[in-house]
């Protein structure tokens, strides 16, 4: 996530500079297949990056700090992660 960052804000600093650049941007993420996969690998990354952080701030609160609690959070995060992703995926295609 931290090296996709200063890719995104120069695709985004390309695609407001002007009309032009911003039709090659737009050109170049709907037809590429790859940059489809990146963008979507990167907003699952920040995806679970989120759900990890709720489930950490849960831990704050005292729940599920025991080694069976930290093992079921891991677990739901991973799959509240798959289901987002996957509903990214449909929503992005």
């Amino acid at each position: 996530m931290f090296l996709a960052i200063p890719v995104l804000l120069y695709i985004l600093d390309l695609s407001l500079e002007s009309e032009a650049t911003f039709e090659q941007v737009s050109t170049l993420s709907s037809d590429s297949f790859f940059c489809f996969l990146v963008v979507w690998a990167i907003l699952g990354a920040t995806l679970y990056h989120m759900v990890a952080g709720i489930k950490h701030l849960f831990m704050d609160a005292g729940y599920g700090e025991t080694l069976e609690g930290v093992q079921k959070g891991s677990k739901i995060v991973i799959a509240i992660t798959a289901v987002l992703v996957l509903i990214l995926g449909v929503w992005l295609w």
